[in-house]
C-alpha cells in the first residue's frame, strides 16, 4: 500500500478550494501514512466508505497544511536546538506535531472520517480495476546534518503481499546518487545534504516489478520530492557598499538613498526571507525605513563646512527582525553637497600697494581675494570698483581658477601728475541662494590704496607716429620733417636724436642730433620702396641708457620717371591664309609710375614702320591697341618672321615714351585659324648638289681631321726618349703630385711582390713607344741586392704572423714596421758628431754637386779653420 507524500503549500490551497479538482485520488483500501524528518510514522486515520474521495482529499490537505506550520516552527529553531538539546529531541518534535494535529482536527466532524466506498476505475479497452498507486508530493528537509540517511517516504503497492516477490525501482533526477529506495520495502532515503537554494525540487519515477519475471506489476508513475526550506541564508546587499549625497542644510526626512537586501530563502514559506532594516551606525544624523530601506536625514541644518561626510552601517535582518534571524550589513557613505550658505568676506579692511610709474599698460598691480567657505560654483566671485579716484586708470577682473580679483593698469601712470590712487572694491557671489539671504548680504567691500613711485623715465615723443611725405625727385639733403621729444622727469634733461639703422639699412635718411630734423641722404625711388618706416631714438644727455622711441612713416610721392612698356612678352602669329584687316594681336602697356588720375597710354607705329605693307596698328583708346594685317598671301618660305616696332606714350607730365618691338611669326593654320607649325621648311635643295653629295663631303672633312690629330700625336711622342735612363740628371724635372692613397683597402696603389720577394729587385725600364700589353710580355730582368739577414728574418716572421692571424683582413695589406736592426757599424750619423770627431772622411766632392749643395760643401768640405772664419 503506497504512502502519499506531503502536499506543497500551493497544492494545499488548491485542494481546499472547491472549484479546483484535486488529482490524483486515493484508491480504495489505502491509508495515508505521514512521514516526519525523524523517521517516525504516525497512522492518522483509517478511511471508510462513508467519505467521498474529494472530501477525503480535502481533509488530508488541511492536515498537511497544519503539519507544515508545525514543521516551519520546528525548522527555524533547529540550529539553536542542536546546541541545547542532546536528549529528548525526537520526543519533543513528536509532541509538537501532536499538538498541531489536535488543533487541526478540533474543527473537523467525526462523521467525515467514516469509511468511504470504493469507486470503480476505468481504463480504455479494459475491465474495471481499482487504482493501485497513490502519489502526492514528498518533502525533505534541507541542510540535514545527521549521520544516517534522511528518511523521505515510503512507496507500497497493494499487489505487494510482503513475501518479497515485488521490488521497487527509482529513476529520474538524483536517483541512486541522492535518493535511494529499498527495493523490498519501498522506503526512500536522501543520502546527501540538500540545499533548496541550489535545487528546489526533484522529479522522479517509481515502478513496481515482479522479482522473478522482472516485469512491471504496476504502470510507471512520476512524483516530485520538494526540498523544504529552513532559514540558512542571511540577507545580502548585492549593490553595497553605497555612496550617496544630500545637500547640506536639508530638512529632516530628506531622502538620501535606498538600500536593498536580498535573501536566498523561500519567500513563500514562513518569514525566512522577510527582511527588516535598521541603522547600526550614523545616528542621530540619519535614519532608515525598516521595510523599504530608504535612508533619510534625521537632523536639520547639517553644515558641510563643519563635517562633510558620514559613514553609516545599515543592517538587514530576516525573520521580520525576530530573535534567531540572520542578518547582513553594508556601509553607506553619505557626502553633504555644498549650497551657497556662506557670504564672501575680505580678510582685511584695507590694502596698500606700491607701483612704479614706468609699469606698462595691462600690467598686474595687485591680487586680492575674498574668502568663501563654500566650494565650486557657490564660491565663484565677482569684483568691481564701486568708488575711488582710479576710475579709468585701473580695472579689476576675476581669475576663474583662483577666484582672485586682479587689479591691472588701463592707462600710463605719471608720478609728476598724480602720486596715489584710492579704490573701493566690492566682492559678491555670482549666484546667491535666496533661502539664505536672511543670513546677511552676500557681498563685502575693502579699500585698496595704490602709491605711484617715481622712476627715471626715458624721453617721450610728442606724437606716437609721425607721417611725412617727400617726392622721389627731391634732392639729397632736403628737409623732410621734424620730430620732438622731451624728458618727462622733473630734471628735464636735454635730448639727443638718432635713427635706428636696423630700420634704415640703406641709410636713405639722416637726423640732426639736437633739433630732430630729418633730411634725405640718398636719392629716393618710389618704385623701389614706396614707404619707409623708420624708428627715431631719443636719449637723455645726462643718462644715455634712458632711450625713447618714436616712429616715422615717410611716404615717397611719385613722379613720371618710368616709360610705358608692353604688359607681357607677346607671341604673335599670323596665318598664311590670313585676310586683310584681320586682328592678329591685342596689346596693352604697363607703367611703374602711379599717377593720381590713372594711366592713359597712346599707341602708334614708328615712323619707319608706318608705311609697311604687311601690318597696321589701331589704338583702341582704352590703353590697348590691335594689330591688323594689311594684305594676304603670307608665306613661310618667303619670310617666316616679321618685326613690328610699336611706339607707346604715357599721359604724365612730362610724358615719357618707349618703342617696343612685336615679333610676328608666319604659321600654317587649320581651318579654324589655329596655328599648326611655324617652322620654315626647305622645299628646294641647292642646285647641283644632292643629299648623297653633301654626306660625302662631310665624311671627307672628318677623315682629314682624324689624320691631322694622329700626326700631331706621333710627333709629340717622338720628341721624348724611348727608354728612361736612371743616370740621367733629372734634378731640373721634379714633378710634384698631391695625391693621397686609398688607405688599407687600396691594393692597387702598390706592388706586394716587392715585399714577398726580398732577395731580388725588379729593375725594368719602361719604353714609351710600346703599349702596356706588349710590356707585360717582356721578361723582366732582376738584379741582386745585398742580403741582410736580420731584416729578412724580421719581415718573414711578421709575414707569417699576418697569414695565421684570424682577425686579419681577407686581402693583402701593407704593414710598416719601424725596425732599425741590431746596430750600425757606422754608429751615429749625426752631423754634430761628425763635426766634433776626428773623422778623416772627405766631403770635398760636395762642391761638385752644384750650387744647391754649396752650404753642405762649406760645412764639411773645408778645413776647421774655415768653419769659424
Amino acid at each position: 500500500m503506497p504512502t502519499p507524500g506531503w502536499l506543497a503549500p500551493d497544492a494545499a490551497e488548491r485542494a481546499a478550494s472547491p472549484q479546483v479538482p484535486i488529482t490524483p485520488f486515493f484508491g480504495e483500501g489505502y491509508s495515508p501514512v505521514v512521514t516526519s524528518p525523524n523517521r517516525t510514522l504516525y497512522k492518522l486515520l483509517s478511511l471508510d466508505s462513508q467519505l467521498t474521495p474529494c472530501r477525503r482529499q480535502e481533509l488530508l490537505s488541511q492536515l498537511e497544511l497544519c503539519l507544515f506550520s508545525c514543521q516551519g516552527f520546528f525548522l527555524t529553531q533547529e540550529k539553536e536546538r542542536k546546541k541545547k538539546m542532546k536528549l529528548g529531541k525526537v520526543e519533543f518534535c513528536h509532541f509538537l506535531q501532536l499538538i498541531a494535529l489536535f488543533l487541526c482536527f478540533s474543527g473537523m466532524s467525526q462523521a467525515e472520517l467514516s469509511r468511504s466506498r470504493s469507486k470503480p476505475y476505468f481504463q480504455s479497452g479494459r475491465s474495471r480495476t481499482k487504482r493501485s498507486w497513490v502519489w502526492n508530493q514528498f518533502f525533505v528537509l534541507e541542510e540535514y546534518m545527521g549521520s544516517d540517511p534522511l528518511y523521505v517516504g515510503k512507496l507500497h503497492s497493494d499487489v505487494d503481499k510482503g513475501d518479497g516477490s515485488i521490488k521497487y525501482i527509482l529513476s529520474g533526477e538524483g536517483a541512486s546518487s541522492i535518493f535511494i529506495i529499498d527495493e523490498n520495502t519501498g522506503d526512500i532515503h536522501a543520502t546527501k545534504r540538500l540545499d533548496r537554494e541550489e535545487q528546489a525540487y526533484y522529479t522522479l519515477r517509481a515502478q513496481a516489478l515482479d522479482r522473478l519475471t522482472n516485469k512491471p506489476v504496476e504502470p510507471e508513475s512520476e512524483f516530485v520530492i520538494k526540498i523544504q526550506d529552513i532559514n540558512d541564508n542571511e540577507p545580502k546587499f548585492l549593490d553595497g557598499p553605497y555612496t550617496a549625497g544630500v545637500p547640506e542644510m536639508s530638512p529632516v526626512g530628506t531622502s538620501v538613498v535606498q538600500v536593498t537586501a536580498t535573501d536566498a530563502d523561500d519567500p513563500t514559506y514562513g518569514n525566512s526571507a522577510r527582511v527588516v532594516y535598521s541603522i547600526l551606525q550614523g545616528q542621530p544624523y540619519f535614519s532608515v525605513e525598516p521595510k523599504t530601506g530608504v535612508i533619510k536625514t534625521a537632523l536639520p541644518n547639517m553644515d558641510r563646512e563643519a563635517k562633510d561626510q558620514y559613514l553609516l552601517v545599515i543592517q538587514a535582518k530576516d525573520m521580520v527582525g525576530q530573535n534567531g534571524g540572520l542578518s547582513g550589513t553594508t556601509s553607506v557613505t553619505v557626502t553633504l553637497t555644498d549650497v551657497n550658505d556662506n557670504p564672501p568676506r575680505f580678510p582685511r579692511r584695507s590694502y596698500q600697494y606700491n607701483v612704479p610709474e614706468s609699469l606698462p599698460v595691462a600690467s598686474v598691480v595687485a591680487r586680492i581675494k575674498a574668502a568663501d567657505a563654500d566650494i565650486g560654483a557657490n564660491a565663484e566671485m565677482e569684483y568691481k570698483i564701486v568708488d575711488g579716484d582710479g576710475f579709468g586708470i585701473f580695472k579689476i577682473s576675476v581669475d576663474k581658477d583662483t577666484q582672485e580679483g586682479i587689479i591691472t593698469i588701463q592707462k600710463d601712470l605719471d608720478f609728476e601728475t598724480k602720486t596715489s590712487y584710492t579704490l573701493r572694491i566690492e566682492a559678491a557671489n555670482r549666484d546667491a541662494d535666496p533661502r539664505f539671504l536672511s543670513l546677511g548680504p552676500f557681498s563685502d567691500t575693502t579699500t585698496v590704496k595704490i602709491i605711484v613711485e617715481d622712476v627715471d623715465e626715458p624721453p617721450v615723443f610728442s606724437s606716437p607716429l609721425y607721417p611725412m611725405e617727400v617726392s622721389e625727385a627731391t634732392q639729397v639733403g632736403n628737409i623732410i620733417g621734424t620730430v620732438a621729444a622731451h624728458d618727462p622727469d622733473s630734471s628735464n634733461s636735454p635730448v639727443r636724436y638718432s635713427i635706428d639703422r636696423n630700420t634704415d639699412l640703406e641709410r636713405y635718411f639722416n637726423i640732426d642730433a639736437n633739433s630732430g630734423v630729418i633730411t634725405t641722404a640718398k636719392s629716393l625711388d618710389r618704385e623701389t620702396n614706396a614707404v619707409h618706416n623708420i624708428t627715431v631714438l631719443a636719449m637723455e644727455s645726462q643718462n644715455p641708457s634712458q632711450i625713447g622711441r618714436g616712429y616715422v612713416a615717410i611716404t615717397i610721392l611719385d613722379i613720371n620717371d618710368n616709360a610705358p612698356e608692353f604688359a607681357m612678352d607677346y607671341e604673335t602669329t599670323v596665318c598664311e591664309n590670313a585676310q586683310p584687316g584681320q586682328v592678329i594681336q591685342k596689346i596693352s602697356a604697363v607703367d611703374k609710375d602711379e599717377p593720381s588720375n590713372g594711366h592713359q597710354f597712346y599707341f602708334s607705329l614708328t615712323t619707319d614702320a608706318t608705311n609697311n605693307h604687311n601690318f597696321s596698328l589701331k589704338d583702341n583708346k582704352d590703353n590697348t591697341a590691335s594689330i591688323l594685317t594689311r594684305r594676304n598671301g603670307f608665306r613661310r618660305q618667303e619670310q617666316s618672321v616679321y618685326y613690328l616696332p610699336v611706339f607707346i606714350v604715357d599721359s604724365g607730365s612730362p610724358s615719357l615714351s618707349s618703342t617696343n618691338t612685336l615679333t610676328i611669326r608666319v604659321c600654317d593654320c587649320d581651318a579654324d585659324g589655329v596655328a599648326q607649325t611655324c617652322n620654315a621648311e626647305a622645299y628646294v635643295l641647292p642646285a647641283g648638289l644632292s643629299t648623297g653629295a653633301l654626306i660625302a663631303i662631310l665624311a671627307c672633312v672628318l677623315t682629314l681631321l682624324v689624320l691631322i690629330l694622329l700626326i700631331v700625336t706621333m710627333r709629340r711622342r717622338k720628341k721624348e726618349p724611348l727608354i728612361f735612363d736612371e743616370e740621367r740628371d733629372i734634378r731640373e724635372n721634379i714633378v710634384r703630385y698631391d695625391d693621397e692613397g686609398g688607405g688599407e683597402e687600396d691594393t692597387e696603389a702598390f706592388d706586394m711582390a716587392a715585399l714577398r720577394n726580398l732577395n731580388v729587385l725588379r729593375d725594368t725600364k719602361t719604353r714609351r713607344d710600346v703599349t702596356p700589353e706588349i710590356q707585360f710580355l717582356s721578361r723582366p730582368t732582376f738584379k741582386s741586392i745585398p742580403d741582410n739577414v736580420i731584416f729578412r728574418e724580421f719581415i718573414w716572421e711578421r709575414l707569417k704572423e699576418a697569414d695565421v692571424d684570424p682577425c686579419a683582413p681577407p686581402y693583402d695589406s701593407l704593414q710598416t714596421y719601424a725596425f732599425e736592426g741590431n746596430g750600425s757599424v757606422a754608429e751615429s750619423l749625426s752631423s754634430l758628431d761628425s763635426i766634433s770627431s776626428n773623422s778623416d772622411q772627405n766631403y770635398d766632392y760636395l762642391s761638385d754637386w752644384g750650387p744647391r749643395f754649396k752650404r753642405l760643401a762649406d760645412m764639411y768640405g773645408a778645413g776647421p779653420e774655415s768653419l769659424y772664419s
